[in-house]
């Protein structure tokens, strides 16, 4: 391999698969994890069934970006055996989205209020390639682009007094096979003798081969031939020539660090200080499968593939199986309105003169750097709203935000307060079913101001 390659452009071409590759290695990695240690209160879960979340996440799931505005239910589903049929409960005209995603992160469907309304139904989800005929009575076909997938429910849920109505909804919910074929009951294993330094690469050479994406893509994978990546059977990662080692070590480095920047860019010059990072089309990396629920234009993808990895790989890395903007927007942002890092050590205010302009609710939400956890809080709130009872907006309609980390002396803010942590932090602003000023930038989220 070495011989044929520099040693230069091998760390280059490893960096790049890091890049390409990350999506796949961390959203397995995920499903992995759900599977055999549930997230939070959603407990380790099998193929082909949801689990629940029986309250609103809190700090215990370790999940980047989680939300708490809504009650979580996933399922990790295995098309290898067939189609499988899912039953979808009436919830009445209360918001709610079930999320495709494949194992690439690309999000192809989507049903709930906005995509299919509220209505009972069942619809079939089909593996790649699946030339059958649907069952009477679907309401539709979901065609997956890879043989697992993840289907992430949302109920949107007001708080704990309101988990009885969302629970009854979540039982609603069901998968079932449509036939009686075996599905396969774990994950392709990557090569357990592989050192610990390329295991990135030993997952990444398993996975692409057990789930191939796009033709396009396929073609892209070609040029990682000289890394070993399109070997099959016996893992070229055991016993690697030296050279190759070195090569896939520092590329991994250099992928690292590429994807970190563009998760955390450094300030636009032309935008002012503490301004929201907020890209309604940070979910458009998705280029060839588009089902029900999704909206098909050149609005909603990104021109250049190649561009389309780096993209996709940041937004895995601080927000794995977020929606596209035209069902959710989310903006965050590191900074106040003089530019300087958020920390727990000052008290900060967010004040909206008018609601942002959605369609169904907006939050804004807590997390710590560089995980993006919840931050736990004696109050055990995570999360503020147009939802949260007891909030007290100014005469004219404002809502101030008190963002800090000890609970304020005063009534009126302490009903407004949204805890901080003592280092630094990151707030998300999400807008659930978000107006068309949201979508064309003609709304601005207002800056986070330090008092004092």
């Amino acid at each position: 391999m070495t011989s044929r390659t520099s040693t230069e452009s091998l760390v280059e071409l490893a960096a790049e698969a890091y890049v390409y590759g990350y999506p796949v290695v961390f959203d397995v990695s995920m499903i992995s994890a759900f599977m055999h240690q549930g997230f939070g209160s959603l407990p380790p879960t099998p193929f082909n069934r949801f689990g629940h979340s029986t309250k609103l996440a809190t700090p215990d799931a370790h999940f980047v970006s989680v939300n708490n505005d809504t009650v979580y239910s996933i399922a990790q589903v295995d098309l290898s055996g067939g189609p499988v049929l899912l039953h979808v409960p009436d919830t009445a005209g209360a918001y709610y989205v079930l999320q495709f995603v494949d194992v690439w992160s690309n999000n192809f469907a989507y049903l709930g209020k906005r995509a299919t309304g509220t209505g009972e139904g069942d619809w079939l989800i089909v593996p790649p390639g699946w030339a059958g005929t649907a069952p009477d009575k679907v309401r539709g076909v979901i065609a997956a682009p890879t043989a697992v997938i993840s289907v992430v429910g949302r109920n949107a849920c007001d708080g704990p007094e309101d988990m009885p109505r969302v629970h009854a909804l979540q039982q609603g919910l069901t998968l079932t096979p449509l036939d009686t074929a075996t599905h396969r009951t774990g994950l392709p294993a990557p090569d357990p003798d592989v050192p610990e330094e390329l295991r990135f690469f030993e997952q990444l050479r398993v996975w692409m081969a057990a789930f191939p994406p796009a033709g396009p893509d396929q073609d892209h994978q070609e040029h990682f031939q000289p890394l070993g990546l399109l070997e099959e059977g016996l893992s070229p990662y055991v016993n690697p020539d030296p050279a190759l080692v070195e090569a896939l070590t520092e590329g991994l480095a250099a992928g690292k660090a590429r994807v970190e920047a563009a998760s955390n860019p450094p300030a636009d010059g032309n935008r002012p200080p503490g301004a929201w990072e907020i890209n309604p089309h940070l979910f458009d990396y998705n280029l060839d499968h588009f089902g029900v629920g999704t909206i098909d234009s050149p609005q909603w993808k990104i021109a250049d593939r190649q561009a389309s990895y780096l993209v996709r790989a940041a937004t895995a890395r601080t927000a794995l199986w977020g929606n596209h903007g035209y069902e959710a927007v989310y903006a965050h942002t590191f900074t106040d309105s003089d530019g300087k890092q958020l920390n727990g050590s000052r008290s900060y205010t967010l004040r909206f003169e008018q609601p942002p302009p959605v369609e169904s609710f907006w939050s804004v939400t807590m997390y710590d750097t560089p995980d993006y956890y919840l931050v736990a809080n004696p109050a055990g709130r995570y999360s503020l709203g147009d939802r949260t009872p007891g909030l007290v907006h100014g005469e004219d309609g404002s809502l101030t935000v008190v963002i800090q980390r000890e609970q304020p002396g005063d009534p009126a803010e302490a009903a407004n307060w949204l805890p901080a942590p003592k280092g630094d932090f990151r707030p998300m602003i999400r807008l659930y079913t978000p107006g068309q000023a949201v979508l064309d930038g003609t709304y601005r989220l207002p800056p986070i101001v330090a008092r004092g």
